[in-house]
């Protein structure tokens, strides 16, 4: 494609600013030239925006430094941030990436008076970069640092966000040099209207303010992974809170969290975490970026119905909803109780088309929320140094929770709840609240979505089984819908207490050579017949005598007690 084509737009603006013309004709110059596609999503002010684009020196992505000074009024820095891609490493400015591909243009023009030969480099990129901007009827002002921008606010363009209530903190906690200190910093600004209740704003001191800082890091959040964790100026001896990044698509709009964690905290700093929509996002300055931010960080001062209902668009709000559907006494027992674990799936959860016909019926949807109710504090803590005898009662009668925890090849842990024959990830755990936690998972517990093999090869704590399963081709036929399957599934547990107890036994099991005894053993758990026997049903059918169920070898016997 011919790149005047592809960069049409921001040709245009380059044509129309003398000064962009003169750069090109008599400097070096580096050019960051945002694709016609990138124009279609920019909605903000174009002038002089070409210059924010370019820089006086040319230079190759080899020879970027962590900041490139702009050609904008007051030089304002463009930040660069390379990270390790699926294919080849990425670079982006501020928000934008680099389209490498297309980028390392060179030319050159005659030096002046004849000296030598003046380069220029031009980069694609698929973002339009955007710089602070005043308001017009203000004046204006150039390249702030982030206690100018904070200062200045009500002169700047930030749409409907105002800042006031956490400026006065700053002042008023004299925490000013930490927003004008030189370098590359993330600062995170909670907007005025996350300052309810009003007695929030007083819980905002000189630790608070320092939790909504990252030094050594300018965090675009384009290029900034999920779940990373960053200390921020808040980890000290005495406190120490962590800040990642969340993006979540719900299935129609993307939305980018903030989580600050207080891993230790103090009398009047909980640990767990807040969570802080980002509502106004990259907002460059003088020493990093500026995010504005829903909420303040690391104030927990909501109880677990009040997270519930804090925001119409909020990261569970289908969850609230579903729970407002089957009526109000589900959520009153929940405001009603001092310890209070939710395991609320997220948004994008609720998008499974078999809950749609399941919603319906408010009994079965009841009973399905009250998986997801426990009454009792469970943070991460307890389930991870539990995880395996860890078997937690729910709301829902007779029916339990069981965690696995799952270590990742880099060393980071993973956590699976079951509940209702369903495995979710926790995504977002230890939410922090006045009365209880919140963990945030991937599933809804208790709504089938998989057949049993694909339960067998997702459920970490079913390795063993499905290892076995493979060799000789027993799993394929679990895939099969037409059939009505109820498999007693060894956990891994289970085998590793029977390699305790017969470990030649155990050996040859799992060795190639006796894979057609494995597939025995593994039959005679298997039952194929014209229905699934739940606990429910097996409970129905036992009476003060054995319940036998043919299975694919021999019989099964079983004696039903309840507990």
């Amino acid at each position: 494609i011919n790149l005047v084509v592809l960069l049409l737009q921001f040709y245009q603006l380059l044509e129309a600013s003398r000064v962009a013309n003169n750069t090109l004709m008599y400097r070096q110059v580096t050019v960051f030239a945002p694709t016609n596609k990138a124009f279609q999503n920019y909605f903000g002010n174009t002038d002089d925006l070409v210059l924010y684009h370019m820089s006086n020196l040319a230079l190759t992505t080899d020879e970027f430094s962590t900041s490139i000074l702009s050609e904008l009024t007051g030089s304002p820095p463009l930040w660069v941030t390379r990270k390790t891609g699926s294919y080849r490493p990425e670079i982006y400015i501020n928000n934008a990436k680099v389209l490498i591909e297309r980028s390392n243009y060179q030319s050159s023009i005659p030096g002046n008076s004849g000296g030598s030969e003046e380069k220029q480099v031009l980069h694609i990129i698929n973002e339009v970069l955007e710089p602070v901007r005043s308001n017009p009827t203000a004046q204006p002002i150039y390249n702030p640092d982030a206690l100018q921008f904070l200062n200045q606010s009500e002169n700047l363009n930030l749409g409907q966000h105002r800042i006031r209530y956490f400026r006065q903190r700053v002042h008023l906690m004299h925490k000013e040099e930490v927003f004008k200190a030189a370098g590359q910093y993330t600062f995170f600004i909670p907007v005025d209207e996350g300052f309810k209740p009003a007695t929030r704003s007083g819980k905002i001191d000189q630790k608070v303010i320092d939790g909504h800082v990252i030094s050594g890091h300018a965090l675009f959040t384009a290029p900034t992974p999920n779940d990373k964790d960053y200390k921020t100026l808040a980890f000290t001896d005495n406190i120490k809170v962590t800040v990642s990044f969340l993006t979540e698509n719900d299935g129609k709009d993307t939305r980018t969290y903030i989580k600050s964690n207080t891993l230790v905290g103090d009398n009047t700093h909980a640990t767990g975490v807040v969570l802080a929509e980002i509502v106004k996002a990259n907002i460059p300055v003088k020493n990093g970026v500026v995010h504005l931010i829903q909420r303040p960080l690391m104030v927990v001062d909501t109880t677990v119905t009040q997270f519930l209902q804090d925001k119409e668009d909020g990261p569970v709000y289908k969850f609230y909803e579903a729970i407002m559907d089957v009526g109000t006494d589900f959520l009153n027992d929940i405001t009603r109780q001092r310890q209070v674990t939710l395991f609320a799936p997220s948004n994008a959860a609720w998008e499974d088309s078999s809950l749609q016909h399941i919603r319906q019926d408010k009994k079965r949807m009841l009973e399905i929320l009250k998986l997801h109710y426990v009454r009792e504090q469970l943070p991460l803590e307890k389930i991870l140094k539990n995880n395996k005898n860890l078997q937690v009662a729910t709301a829902a009668e007779r029916k339990s929770l069981y965690f696995n925890v799952v270590q990742g090849p880099s060393g980071n842990e993973t956590i699976t709840v079951e509940g209702g024959g369903v495995n979710a990830t926790v995504i977002t755990p230890n939410i922090a609240a006045t009365n209880g936690i919140i963990h945030i998972i991937d599933r809804v517990l208790g709504v089938p979505y998989t057949t049993i093999q694909e339960k067998l090869r997702t459920d970490p704590m079913l390795n063993s089984t499905y290892f076995l399963g493979q060799r000789r081709g027993f799993n394929n036929q679990l895939n099969d819908t037409r059939k009505r399957f109820t498999y007693f599934v060894p956990r891994d547990f289970a085998w590793k207490a029977a390699e305790i107890k017969f470990p030649s036994t155990y050996k040859k099991l799992f060795m190639p050579e006796y894979s057609y005894h494995a597939e025995q053993i593994l039959q005679r758990h298997l039952v194929v017949a014209d229905q699934a026997y739940t606990m429910a049903k097996l409970k129905d059918m036992y009476f003060n005598d054995t319940v036998i169920l043919p299975t694919m070898r021999d019989t099964l016997k079983l004696h039903v007690k309840e507990v």
